[in-house]
């Protein structure tokens, strides 16, 4: 199964999506789509056994829709062809990649010239696939881009320019058919009264121009009535070919010495509708670009180039010629291109921008660095381990991008009704207009109200309602160190009443530290050795301290004839033929264990917050090594500001019921699951749900993804491992658990704002459209104009854009 996301072109509402999604579903081998209108974007996930891209790109094409590839033309030089046939061969190999759009070589100046889709391909792939077919690139000549970004402000400029042009006819249009009503003089040779013909075809030759400019409206439009997927477009070129051709007729009547329907002309509402959603869609087009002013921001975080060692030669590359094993120079002040471990030097690097940490972070040889960081102080060489999409900071853009691109559950209910939408307000119309006419009205009020009801309905703040709010709130979340990773994820985290911390790592530093050692007819330091050879095999952070303090006093440690992990429990070793066990209570027990000796000394130790491990030898307990583990100073705050929102705060651990209790009472949590072995997380997590809560699970480590998963919201530590990452509905990249109040109110600001924006969406339509249909006129009120309907439906959809980019003043 393979998941693609295309972006698409040429959507003008929100029922262009629907019938986009609705075109791909059909397709044997998709196994599901969803088209996010707001971004512009396909994703498709498909059988492709069965299917290529080809056959997905080929039916949006078919549906009357473009695809815009992230296209960019690379070109190299080649060394090791040594006749045309090497030429042909590699030209056809590089064009069987995917990703590729074309490529030439030419053996005379040995060059390749490849267009890519910089979305499916990389410059790694390319230089792979060279050297697997016998040849080397020796270096890039230049590049030219025709990114996403250039096709959106050429969108942005087309309609600026087109709004001008419309603009230019349409005003002295307005003034030649209205300005007499307003006491505005006409010249004689136009006069309605003195001339009527010549007031007519002014007003045609004023209105053709705007038509012609506007033709996408009436392409695309008409073509959808005729596949019976009309959409916004539709409504646009039926309201405005009813004005036009009735105006068309008017003048028929006229050359026939009807000169009253020289007053029944309306070929300026035509023109105005037009130039009016001309402005609207331009408005429309700049605020859907700051939605996504986040990911850019992201984006522009990493260095264009990178100064490389290769074949002891030191030279600037573009970041996307990287490969993996380079080594990089950085001097103080410089961006690091990509990431990797610190081979030679030392210096302290700010990785802000990443981490929301501000104190720069000290590095030394074998420490890992992240591109897109700051180095501060001093001179670095580091090996590159992961480049191009593999880097932290391409991972998180992918995460923004694919929470901006999804759909939350609450946009459902927007899709099904814009479906329906655009033919229900046809048949409305046809309704109103047969209606009025059956009521004896004129032909002239007849098609003002037809006109009126097409142009004032508006699917398209309908389909921005939702997916702009979770855009601006996915971008904020990333500009604060929050990474959200669905929209489902941002809806779901506002209905959170339980918020459950796994204790170490988490609600502490996870650095624990050995704080006592207590022994029975044993000493310190042979106990210590003991324990520290057993643990040095586990991988768990109470061992961990063990083996740390018996490195700092300097102490021999033995050889492991036998190693077994107990989890939950500790460990079991045969170290000299002795058998040593060594864990908590329950393993004692287990083992039947006589503990009397030690009970009141590991009582004293868990209610300080400590945790006892005991430390048995052939069957006899000779001691405790108690460890503990310093509480984050962000912990406290954290749960004190979850109470305030009125959220019930858990903590789960594996260790024993004092400590875990005593951690407890010191941070303020509500409820502690102590004993609880890392299989059982999920299982408790399961209990609260079974009571009707709504849970919030925090972790950091590969023990906790059960239950991160089966939590409603998973929220992983930035600093934990991948798997914890992996399964996360959101990562904190900062260690700070005060983000996760931050989460949740984000989320609560983002649902808030969306249903501003469906009921504003929505009850403009409930409200316009009846006023359209005449339902004023009933009781004696005024008839809506059709250029205010225009007006109207421009600003619904410029309303909700604003509304949403409120929620970038949010404020943790």
């Amino acid at each position: 199964m393979k998941e693609k996301k295309l972006k698409i072109t040429g959507m003008s509402c929100a029922s262009c999506a629907n019938r986009i999604e609705k075109v791909v579903k059909k397709i044997d081998g998709v196994e599901d789509a969803n088209v996010n209108f707001a971004t512009e974007t396909l994703n498709v996930k498909f059988n492709d056994s069965k299917i290529s891209d080809e056959t997905i790109t080929n039916a949006v094409k078919k549906a009357g829709y473009g695809i815009l590839k992230n296209l960019k033309t690379l070109n190299f030089k080649i060394k090791g062809m040594s006749c045309a046939s090497c030429a042909n061969r590699l030209e056809k190999i590089i064009k069987k990649l995917d990703g590729v759009n074309d490529a030439v070589v030419n053996f005379a100046t040995e060059q390749l010239n490849v267009t890519l889709d910089e979305n499916t391909i990389s410059y790694n792939d390319i230089k792979n696939a060279v050297e697997k077919a016998g040849f080397k690139i020796i270096n890039e000549i230049s590049s030219t881009n025709t990114s996403m970004d250039n096709n959106k402000n050429k969108e942005i400029k087309s309609l600026w320019h087109r709004f001008l042009f419309s603009f230019i006819f349409t005003l002295p249009l307005l003034i030649v058919s209205m300005g007499h009503m307003i006491g505005m003089p006409l010249p004689k040779i136009i006069d309605p009264m003195i001339n009527p013909i010549n007031f007519a075809l002014i007003q045609l030759i004023l209105t053709i121009p705007v038509l012609i400019v506007g033709y996408k409206f009436y392409i695309i439009g008409i073509k959808n009535l005729f596949t019976f997927s009309p959409n916004m477009d539709s409504l646009i070129a039926l309201g405005t070919l009813a004005a036009f051709l009735y105006s068309l007729f008017g003048i028929s009547k006229i050359y026939e010495g009807h000169i009253e329907f020289a007053m029944h002309l309306y070929f300026e509402s035509a023109a105005t509708i037009l130039t009016l959603i001309t402005l609207g869609k331009y408005f429309e087009a700049v605020s859907k670009g700051k939605t996504s002013e986040a990911i850019k921001h992201l984006m522009g975080l990493a260095p264009k180039t990178a100064n490389i060692i290769r074949d002891n030669k030191e030279f600037s590359i573009p970041i996307e010629q990287v490969i993996v094993g380079d080594i990089i120079i950085v001097k103080p002040g410089e961006k690091l291109p990509v990431d990797g471990e610190v081979i030679e030097g030392a210096t302290s690097i700010d990785e802000s921008m990443l981490t929301g940490e501000s104190i720069p972070v000290e590095k030394i040889i074998g420490s890992k660095v992240i591109g897109a960081s700051i180095n501060k102080t001093g001179f670095i060489k580091y090996k590159a381990t992961k480049v191009g999409k593999d880097t932290a900071l391409s991972q998180i853009i992918k995460l923004v991008e694919d929470a901006q691109s999804s759909k939350a559950p609450i946009a459902k209910l927007a899709d099904v009704i814009s479906s329906y939408f655009v033919p229900t307000v046809i048949i409305l119309a046809i309704i109103s207009a047969i209606s009025w006419k059956f009521a004896g009205e004129s032909n002239a009020f007849v098609l003002t109200i037809f006109i009126s009801v097409l142009v004032i309905a508006c699917p398209c703040a309908l389909g921005l309602a939702t997916p702009t709010a979770i855009m601006v709130g996915t971008g904020k979340g990333a500009e604060n160190g929050i990474l959200i990773k669905s929209g489902e994820a941002l809806e779901n985290a506002y209905k959170i009443n339980t918020v459950i911390f796994d204790k170490t790592g988490t609600v502490t530093e996870g650095k624990p530290k050995v704080t006592d050692i207590i022994v029975d007819d044993i000493s310190e330091d042979e106990i210590l050795t003991l324990a520290a050879s057993g643990e040095k095999g586990s991988e768990h952070p109470l061992g961990d301290a063990i083996v740390k303090f018996a490195n700092e006093k300097n102490l021999s440690l033995k050889n492991v004839d036998k190693f077994l992990a107990i989890p939950g429990y500790g460990i079991e070793v045969i170290i000299e033929d002795k058998n040593i066990l060594l864990g908590n209570k329950k393993l004692m027990k287990d083992n039947h264990l006589d503990m009397i000796l030690f009970e009141e000394a590991s009582n004293k130790l868990a209610n300080e917050g400590k945790t006892p491990m005991y430390v048995a030898i052939d069957g006899t307990i000779k001691g405790i090594i108690a460890v503990a583990d310093t509480v984050k100073p962000s912990s406290k705050t954290a749960v004190e500001k979850l109470h305030t929102m009125g959220i019930k705060v858990a903590m789960i651990t594996g260790d024993n019921t004092k400590t875990a209790n005593a951690i407890g009472k010191q941070v303020g949590i509500d409820m502690v699951l102590a004993d609880v072995l890392p299989e059982d997380k999920a299982n408790e997590v399961k209990k609260l749900q079974s009571k009707g809560r709504k849970v919030a699970m925090v972790g950091d480590g590969i023990n906790d993804a059960p239950a991160l998963a089966q939590a409603d919201i998973g929220i992983a530590i930035g600093s934990g491992t991948d798997v914890a990452i992996e399964v996360a509905d959101i990562v904190l990249m900062k260690s700070d658990l005060m983000e996760v109040p931050t989460a949740i109110k984000l989320s609560k600001a983002t649902i808030k704002n969306v249903k501003e924006n469906l009921f504003w969406a929505f009850g403009y339509n409930v409200l316009g459209i009846p006023i359209a249909m005449g339902v004023l006129h009933i009781f004696g009120g005024p008839l809506l104009n059709p250029m205010i309907a225009a007006a109207a439906m421009s600003l619904s959809s410029v309303s909700v854009l604003l509304n949403a980019l409120r929620l970038k003043r949010f404020k943790a």
